[in-house]
């Protein structure tokens, strides 16, 4: 019963894993900003009307909404891999998408910054939708798919 229960348990650690990042955070996928670790994982605050803000730990990235010159959404599909091996065959059968923006800005000594978030798929449109309104520019979608997914469509 105890390798039951530990197996249990490791099975679903490493689906956790296999999945991305939370459904309700962001994670830092990669960027110009040297103070944030990739994969750094945290909420994103937009309730600022100034400043876009990324909090990953003690660590908080700050982007001005007024220096906003380039935002980006666009999609990756993937099979379930790890699912597959660790529970089912059958995972392989769906697909997971992973959600980016990429938000580029620049500083108060004009150097252009660039940062890519994946999105946690509860908080993509409300993200985007926000970002749009608070920076007064159109996002740009990387594909049809990314479209639908950013106005509404199904994730």
């Amino acid at each position: 019963m105890r390798r039951f229960i530990a197996s249990v348990v490791f099975v679903l650690t490493f689906a956790t894993l296999c999945f991305g990042v939370n459904g309700n955070k962001a994670r830092y996928a990669g960027g110009t900003e040297s103070q944030i670790k990739d994969n750094a994982e945290g909420p994103l605050s937009m309730k600022d009307d100034k400043d876009f803000l990324f909090i990953s730990g003690k660590t908080t990235l700050s982007v001005p909404y007024d220096e906003v010159n380039d935002l980006e959404y666009g999609q990756k599909a993937g099979r379930r891999v790890g699912l597959a091996i660790a529970l089912t065959p059958l995972a392989l059968l769906s697909k997971k998408r992973k959600h980016y923006l990429t938000l580029g800005w620049k500083d108060e000594k004009g150097e252009q910054h660039v940062a890519i978030f994946e999105l946690g798929k509860h908080i993509v449109r409300t993200a985007l939708a926000t970002i749009e309104a608070r920076t007064g520019r159109k996002i740009v979608y990387q594909d049809d798919e990314a479209r639908k997914s950013g106005m509404g469509g199904e994730l």
